[in-house]
């Protein structure tokens, strides 16, 4: 895509609603960095029931949940 057709309108519309930016920051940004504002997470959040599944394989070594060392 050319730098001409590209939707600044839409791009502006939608840095201001979603991110609240105004539109001074959004001329400021880099395309890399709008990127990095507008596109999908890096990754997606851990569901609950992968997250028990983690914490069943790999449990605490204390059951009290206390992090000092008891040497």
């Amino acid at each position: 895509m050319t730098a001409s057709k590209r939707p600044w309108p839409e791009l502006l519309r939608r840095a201001a609603r979603e991110f609240a930016l105004p539109p001074a920051a959004f001329w400021r940004l880099s395309l890399p960095e709008w990127r990095a504002l507008a596109g999908p997470p890096a990754s997606p959040a851990l569901p609950r029931p992968a997250l028990e599944a983690l914490m069943a394989r790999f449990p605490d070594d204390d059951p009290d949940g206390d992090q000092e060392d008891d040497a």
